[in-house]
């Protein structure tokens, strides 16, 4: 720092709002400041002191809920819960939820395990503001690096006293950074540094610049200052309105983090005019009550430090916090509180992306099934409509019917020997060859078609939604590329049903006997066409004129055979088994649309899931606040110290 060396003009020794605290509650009149230190009793944080007796079972019978138990099935619900669909919102979701999980981790978790651990100061803010000059000023040694390159702290650096070395040591606060002795510039990563200057109880952690050009260094500042029991923000008087930190400013005013703010180099003739803007910015932000130092720019001596005269009411300030148990209870619980609150609200809004998850994949889920619906009623019809009895399949069975070939072959076993010798000396196959190829070739171009319009379909729909569209790969505007074979072999295996059907079903009448495997065969065929009718071989008026009246005359002779309710009962089996393995065919289809959905990791019902956790917490936290001394009354946390 350079520049003539002056007082501080304005320290305050206030706490920020919270929100279990109305805005202005507790701050002290602006000419209080510099009087001698006054801590009021503040009751130890309700987390921390044992039940009583009387308290452990209510009078419902149901078991208290605990904070940390709580929390920690939170986390587990919060950390379980995904948000894969690209939606708006999604992306912050996911950040939200990582940001939870990690506050959990670093700092909620660790903190209600031990609340009498020392009280972490962890000291951000913008590049360049002299954060490690004002860390090593405060422990009165060279701790932290500083120098002219941006950035400069790229691995944070925790200060603590000796005597609080193996708590950070163990690891339980800020778990995912590796404790280190030595300075480093990996991110994740923990320098560790123990200052005899330093009294028990308080520990500084430099942290990265919030706006770093460091992704990582942005990143881990941020997860720093949510593990923070108090954010000592510092700025400068040309950087204190950027936009960046009033962002974290407030994030940290709605977790309920004590802050207390430092205005570095201010410029002597724009001091009044400066920390009165700063004043009003902060007011306008409800940060009224932050605790505000005032740094003049100035030179550093020899070890890079700020001159003593300057940093000792600040480094005063925090010796008392430091030695008043209770003032740092006080801070603590205020913070705890704080984090508590704000996590419910923030539940809130993970429940709200997490339905509108699971509504984006039943929605994209009900277009596919709409599409192959359509494609299934697609079908039934025209297996009622008599389209199929058009063509080819008309062809064959005119020629079958018509020719007298499926009477001969009803009426002896002869018909199945000519039948071979003519298609022998003819190379033409026998009548009903021809028409069995015929309907299967039929069958298949009806499905083949049928689902190419239901794959456009459910391609169009999902192609519209954006979560939908960023699932699609090309290959599904189009069935399945073995769809052929699969029709072929379901119509196969229907013909060979329908035979086996016939079969069964007229395994009493003399006929088969008679007849034998050909007379099924015929039979067969002929309930196949029965299939293509609406009413079981009952033909409407276009299933006459399409079929030239031949239906009318085969019906004729296999209600003689068969008996006029056994033939309606063939058709309509028939029909029913073709629309089953459809169905089948038609599931395959869709499940390439399906599992895009299933696959992403949406679960059923997570919205419900959060706020059910959330409303646990809410009421474990309530509880909490209950259990707090009726009696105790004064100031709580840094407004106690003066």
């Amino acid at each position: 720092m350079v520049g003539p060396k002056t007082p501080i003009t304005d320290i305050r020794f206030d706490t920020v709002d919270t929100p279990s605290q109305p805005p202005g509650a507790g701050a002290p009149d602006a000419d209080a400041a510099g009087s001698t230190p006054t801590p009021s009793a503040a009751p130890a944080p309700a987390a921390s002191r044992p039940r009583r007796s009387t308290d452990t079972e209510p009078a419902g019978g149901t078991a208290e809920p605990d904070l940390r138990e709580v929390l920690g099935r939170l986390r587990t619900v919060i950390d379980t819960t995904a948000y894969p669909l690209t939606l708006p919102g999604a992306d912050e979701a996911r950040h939200l939820a990582a940001a939870l999980v990690a506050q959990l981790d670093d700092y909620l978790l660790p903190r209600l395990a031990r609340l009498d651990a020392p009280l972490l100061v962890v000291v951000g803010g913008s590049t360049g503001a002299g954060k490690s000059t004002l860390v090593n000023s405060l422990v009165q040694a060279r701790v932290s690096a500083v120098g002219v390159l941006r950035p400069t702290t790229r691995s944070p650096v925790l200060v603590c006293g000796p005597a609080d070395s193996a708590w950070f040591r163990q690891g339980d606060l800020l778990p995912g950074l590796t404790r280190t002795t030595e300075p480093g510039d990996r991110p994740d990563t923990l320098q560790l540094v123990a200052a005899p200057a330093l009294p028990a109880g308080l520990a500084f952690l430099d942290a990265p610049d919030i706006d770093s050009v460091v992704d990582a260094n942005r990143a881990l500042a941020a997860q720093l200052l949510a593990a923070a029991d108090l954010w000592l923000f510092v700025t400068t008087a040309a950087r204190y309105a950027d936009a960046v930190p009033w962002e974290l400013l407030r994030t940290a005013k709605l977790r309920g983090t004590v802050i207390a703010l430092v205005l570095d180099r201010v410029p002597p003739a724009a001091t009044d005019e400066v920390t009165a803007h700063l004043s009003e910015m902060l007011a306008a932000q409800g940060l009224a009550a932050a605790p505000l130092f005032v740094l003049p720019e100035t030179v550093v001596d020899g070890q890079g430090l700020l001159p003593g005269r300057l940093t000792e009411p600040l480094r005063s300030w925090f010796a008392r916090l430091a030695a008043d148990s209770e003032a740092r209870a006080s801070v603590i619980r205020q913070t705890l509180d704080g984090a508590v609150s704000a996590l419910v609200p923030a539940v809130e809004s993970l429940a709200a992306a997490a339905d509108q998850q699971a509504a984006a994949a039943q929605a994209l889920d009900l277009r596919v099934h709409a599409a192959y619906r359509a494609a299934r009623h697609s079908v039934e019809q025209s297996l009622r409509d008599g389209r199929l009895l058009r063509g080819e399949v008309l062809a064959r069975w005119q020629e079958f019917v018509g020719t007298g070939e499926l009477f001969r072959t009803l009426e002896a076993r002869v018909g199945r020997l000519r039948d071979r010798l003519v298609a022998a000396v003819t190379g033409r196959p026998a009548p009903n060859a021809q028409l069995r190829t015929a309907i299967e070739s039929q069958l298949v171009t009806l499905l083949r078609e049928t689902l190419a319009v239901a794959a456009e379909q459910s391609y169009a729909a999902w192609q519209a939604h954006p979560a939908g569209a960023a699932l699609l790969t090309p290959e599904l505007a189009r069935p399945a590329d073995d769809l052929p074979e699969r029709a072929e072999r379901l119509v196969r295996d229907w013909q060979r049903g329908v035979l086996e059907l016939v079969r069964s079903q007229g395994g009493d009448k003399r006929f088969v006997a008679r007849s034998a495997a050909y007379a099924v065969n015929a039979t067969g065929l002929a309930v196949m066409i029965a299939v293509f009718a609406s009413t079981a071989f009952i033909p409407t008026g276009l299933e006459v004129a399409a079929a030239g009246g031949t239906t009318v005359a085969a019906q004729k002779v296999l209600e003689a055979i068969f008996g006029d309710q056994a033939i309606r009962t063939l058709a309509t089996r028939a029909r029913s088994e073709l629309l089953l393995l459809v169905d089948q065919l038609l599931d395959q289809e869709a499940a390439r649309y399906l599992t895009r959905t299933a696959t992403a990791g949406v679960d059923a019902g997570p919205g419900d899931r959060l706020r059910e956790a959330g409303r646990t917490l809410d009421a474990a936290r309530a509880h909490a606040t209950s259990d707090e001394d009726p009696g105790a009354t004064g100031a709580t946390g840094p407004e106690a110290i003066r």
